[in-house]
């Protein structure tokens, strides 16, 4: 790539093979396209460490500098953070199930726990919507396991990375690294609320440690009484600029939500004009569902890989689930700020 095409940025041609843009629009330093000469030379000090460490798959710039801006470049701390990444992804398996994944069960888990990508926001970046006033976790768990579903939710941030987030920079015209959020509230009560805020907790470990620098933006919508106050406490905690990317709407939302996605995106559920076929919760629209944009997934290169499935495909048939094969969840170390909040910093 020329030297415009990447900010300046110095690539390794042994990990960096992209076919989108890769300069970010935020000018923050540390990001891509804006880094400074100690900058860089962190990333080549990081990829040497991780190499060093037996580490061969993602170890692209883009990648490496998402560790570590979530480690205030530390190089000590982010490559730590890599090897807990990459030693979890080996115990999981995630690399052979994102190209063999299937979960016939999401029609009847989306009765109690819709989870979806659904178009972009008027910066171009994927929106992920979760839904959680109808959580039942024993009903749930007669369908599906905890493992599952978490399993399923580690195959969406993949599939954020590729082929979403790439789509979405090549119609944007520039690098597109994170999602806008919308978590709903609505309908949780305080019976309710342990059972929410006991898989909250165990989606946002897996945020916080695996998938660093996926927030950017994130709304709350129906915010419940007293929330606002439980906020003012935790924003505390958080870093400045995490905060900013953070909205906690009551239920007069739509104003505001749309001045960063415009009604056509949303679905009617949320005051928005949307209503896919078959549904706006499993239609997957977006830029990588459009031919124009999309370009297949890496993963889906690998022998018996499923291709994509064309954007007007039917959802899958409502199933129970027979097996337990899945992700089982434990949170290593210290968090990044974003997962304290999200169970997915989508997205996802």
């Amino acid at each position: 790539m020329a030297a415009a095409a990447t900010g300046g940025m110095e690539l390794d041609p042994k990990y960096d093979n992209y076919d989108y843009p890769i300069v970010s629009p935020n000018d923050q330093s540390g990001h891509p396209g804006h880094l400074t000469a100690e900058q860089q030379a962190q990333v080549h000090q990081l990829r040497l460490l991780l190499e060093a460490q037996g580490c061969t798959k993602r170890l692209d710039t883009l990648t490496l500098l998402r560790f570590l801006r979530a480690r205030k470049f530390d190089v000590n701390l982010a490559m730590k953070m890599f090897v807990d990444t990459e030693a979890w992804r080996k115990e999981t398996g995630l690399d052979d199930l994102v190209a063999n994944w299937e979960y016939p069960e999401k029609e009847k888990i989306f009765e109690y726990y819709p989870q979806y990508y659904h178009k972009t926001d008027r910066d171009g970046r994927p929106v992920y919507i979760e839904a959680l006033g109808n959580i039942d976790l024993t009903a749930m768990y007669k369908i599906t396991s905890a493992e599952r579903m978490l399993t399923n939710l580690a195959v969406e941030y993949e599939r954020l990375a590729d082929p979403r987030l790439p789509a979405c920079s090549r119609k944007a015209g520039h690098l597109l690294e994170t999602c806008c959020t919308i978590m709903d509230m609505k309908g949780v009560g305080i019976s309710r609320a342990p059972q929410v805020y006991s898989y909250i907790k165990q989606a946002s470990a897996m945020s916080q440690n695996y998938y660093p620098e996926r927030l950017g933006r994130f709304y709350l919508l129906n915010a419940p009484w007293g929330f606002s106050t439980v906020w003012s406490i935790i924003k505390g905690w958080l870093d400045p600029v995490t905060v900013a990317k953070i909205h906690i709407l009551g239920g007069s939302y739509q104003k505001e939500l749309f001045q960063q996605v415009a009604p056509e995106n949303l679905p009617k559920q949320f005051g928005g004009s949307c209503e896919c076929p078959g549904g706006c919760g499993f239609s997957d629209m977006g830029p990588w569902r459009e031919p124009e944009w999309y370009k297949p997934a890496s993963w889906e290169n690998k022998d018996g890989a499923t291709p994509a499935p064309a954007a007007d495909a039917a959802a899958p048939p409502a199933a129970s689930a027979t097996e337990t094969t899945g992700i089982t969840l434990e949170a290593p170390g210290a968090a990044a700020e974003e997962g304290a909040i999200a169970g997915q910093t989508a997205t996802a």
